[in-house]
């Protein structure tokens, strides 16, 4: 079962990689095209930071601080194969994304950005940061059911 997951993340990984290389291809840096009209463009940026451009220029940070997560998450699922499922989603989408800015961090020295949300005020994305959200967001589900169950049970 622990393959599916792996290949889920392998597939967001391949997803996110293929779409910074067509950004990169298509786009100058800085430039940007509308998609949906005051609500999504794509525009090619460079992130030497983490989320919201925090700590910039720190990559032996960033490449270290995600080592650690990927090499925890892997010793996770292989340790609890029969654990819950929305917690391996959870932890898979979250590899998924730490390896995908990894790679750019570890490559280029910058993770390539190229969603922006043209109807508020928020950082470029990409698809491996939607990833890690989407994980982080189903991890913490967990948690709180989880907790929620223990005090019921």
């Amino acid at each position: 079962m622990l393959i599916i997951y792996l290949l889920l993340s392998a597939g967001i990984i391949a997803l996110d990689q293929w779409f910074k290389w067509w950004i990169v291809n298509q786009y100058s840096f800085g430039e940007s095209q509308t998609i949906i009209p005051n609500v999504l463009s794509l525009t090619h940026i460079r992130n030497t930071g983490g989320a919201f451009s925090l700590f910039e220029g720190q990559q032996v940070f960033f490449i270290l601080i995600t080592v650690v997560a990927i090499v925890a998450v892997m010793y996770y699922l292989v340790k609890h194969l029969n654990g819950s499922k929305w917690l391996t989603l959870g932890l898979s989408f979250f590899l998924a994304g730490a390896i995908g800015n990894f790679i750019d961090r570890f490559r280029l020295g910058y993770v390539v950005d190229m969603f922006r949300l043209d109807f508020i005020n928020f950082p470029i994305f990409n698809i491996a940061d939607m990833s890690l959200v989407v994980g982080v967001i189903m991890i913490f589900i967990y948690i709180l059911l989880d907790e929620r169950d223990k005090k019921n049970g």
